[in-house]
């Protein structure tokens, strides 16, 4: 199986690297690789890559995930997370490929309390969410054999993450304001990765399991209940940590250029079923990324 994996180095992009090797014959881009063209910015040059490589598996893990800073350039983000996506599914088409993609919980408004399915309409309140939004109808209209995972709450060990900001806060503040009512699961790139890795196996040569599937971690937490944990763990695996109030503030304590949508819980039972996975709660993930980032 030869495999083309598009974002190399991002959080999830960088867990693929170990998840899909073992599957085949894996060729990994980023923006700056110079033998194949593997920035987004050029579509043109993925689509050329794609023709030249003729991959039986694409995984495109690049994006444009600034929330904020799409609000300033929605073209950029259109160009990355809509055009280039659609001249990927086209190559991707021709090439008899399939089609990994990443897309988000932004596709939705973010209103009620209850997990979204796949199947419920979209609306998307930012720049990001309509560009991505996009890029998914670009995916559904054109390729044949594709799998489009909406994730949220994504972190990593590698780079910077919510937990580490919290826990570097934490050692230099008595008291933190965390927003209380935004709801999801903090959801681990490695997670992510081999749950795809598995899908892939899986669904190679069955376009019969083409289609969107929601991937994140089990549970439901907010972004307060997430920084609280974090700093009870930390303080349980040793950390001398200052703080010793963390307040719960509405999102409006912290206004930023992109709406966020209040309820990111996504319903998961369609993933479980069809690649027979059980996801594990959000709490495992997030505690073995502690312990690998305070040793």
């Amino acid at each position: 199986m030869n495999i083309l994996l598009f974002g190399k180095n991002g959080q999830v992009g960088w867990e693929l690297q170990r998840a899909l090797a073992p599957l085949g014959n894996l060729t990994a881009l980023d923006r700056h690789s110079t033998e194949h063209c593997g920035d987004l910015s050029n579509p043109e040059g993925i689509a050329a890559t794609i023709a030249a490589l003729k991959p039986d598996v694409i995984v495109n893990a690049a994006a444009h995930t600034a929330v904020d800073k799409a609000e300033s350039e929605p073209e950029v983000a259109a160009l990355l997370n809509t055009e280039a996506v659609a001249k990927m599914a086209d190559a991707a088409e021709k090439a008899g490929a399939l089609l990994v993609h990443y897309s988000t919980d932004y596709v939705f408004n973010g209103q009620g309390n209850k997990p979204w399915t796949e199947t419920d309409a979209t609306e998307p309140l930012s720049v990001y969410g309509k560009t991505k939004c996009a890029g998914e109808e670009a995916i559904t209209a054109t390729c044949s054999s594709y799998l489009i995972f909406r994730t949220s709450w994504v972190y990593a060990a590698k780079g910077n993450n919510f937990a580490k900001t919290m826990l570097k806060l934490a050692k230099d503040r008595e008291e933190l304001s965390v927003i209380n009512d935004q709801f999801g699961a903090p959801t681990g790139a490695e997670l992510i990765a081999d749950c795809t890795a598995h899908a892939v196996r899986q669904a190679k040569g069955k376009p019969q399991l083409s289609g969107i599937y929601h991937l994140i971690a089990n549970g439901t937490t907010t972004w307060h209940e997430y920084a609280s944990y974090v700093i009870e763990t930390g303080r349980k695996k040793g950390l001398e940590l200052k703080v010793s109030r963390i307040n719960a503030v509405p999102t409006s304590a912290f206004p930023t250029p992109a709406k966020r949508p209040a309820n990111s819980r996504l319903d998961i039972t369609k993933f479980q079923q069809t690649f027979a996975l059980t996801l594990p709660d959000w709490r495992i993930g997030v505690e073995r990324m502690l312990t690998e980032v305070i040793g």
